[in-house]
């Protein structure tokens, strides 16, 4: 009778993977062509509002690759992950260093990519568990599996948290600058990226004496960066259709 029960426990379980993964699939395929309108993070950050007794805020909104200007692109790169094209979702070289620096007792620092980030803003919330970190390395080799470098940058761009309730390129861009994605320069977008270790706290529009220096050293980077392979030359935004 135990045996019995085992087995239809395996077999219920194998089933529930099975499923798990083919839906997790599917959710990767169908963002590869689906703008991303929302992420848990959005929602998470909404009902913290709501409990801190704040005004809800959530501003967003999507815009193709070509309606971004290529400086963003190249700003993200040089502050959070200059091996983007290179790597498979994972800085080896930045997770040693990471891990040699931690076992002699310094500050402990991100290592994450670009496509971890983007795996972890997407389908995930945020955390530090072995169980949220395991998934993420899942759906990071996922996503560069079905996505591609472009597409991952594209939802990155226009995912990620750029302010206290504002996400994405268009939306910062608008916010804090007055103008459309695909108008920011290398300063403007220089701010944004020096912002993204804690966009809450930081604000481009408003740049702190750390986010000015920071800014310095990024536009410094991309000047190193000779090219950045997102589908055009870097340092020219692709002139965008308006919507009619």
């Amino acid at each position: 009778m135990g045996a019995r029960v085992m087995r239809r426990i395996g077999r219920w379980c194998g089933k529930l993977a099975l499923c798990l993964f083919l839906s997790s699939l599917l959710a990767v395929v169908v963002y590869k062509y689906v703008p991303v309108y929302y992420t848990p993070l959005m929602l998470i950050r909404l009902y913290e509002r709501h409990q801190d007794g704040k005004e809800l805020r959530l501003e967003h909104e999507w815009v193709p690759m070509e309606r971004i200007a290529q400086p963003l692109a190249q700003a993200v790169v040089a502050s959070e992950d200059n091996r983007f094209m290179e790597h498979h979702g994972f800085d080896i070289e930045q997770i040693r260093l990471a891990r040699d620096e931690a076992e002699k007792g310094r500050r402990v620092r991100g290592a994450s990519t670009i496509s971890q980030q983007t795996a972890k803003n997407v389908f995930l919330w945020p955390g530090k568990s072995y169980l949220r970190k395991g998934l993420e390395a899942y759906f990071t080799l996922l996503i560069e599996w079905v996505w591609g470098k472009e597409r991952i940058m594209e939802v990155y761009l226009n995912s990620i948290e750029m302010g206290d309730g504002i996400y994405g390129a268009e939306a910062v861009a608008k916010a804090h600058f007055g103008k459309h994605a695909y108008q920011l320069g290398r300063g403007e977008a220089a701010l944004i990226a020096a912002t993204l270790p804690n966009p809450r706290r930081f604000n481009s529009a408003k740049p702190s004496p750390y986010v000015s220096r920071r800014k310095g050293q990024i536009l410094s980077l991309m000047g190193k960066l000779l090219k950045v392979e997102m589908g055009y030359e870097p340092g020219r935004s692709k002139p965008a259709r308006r919507n009619k």
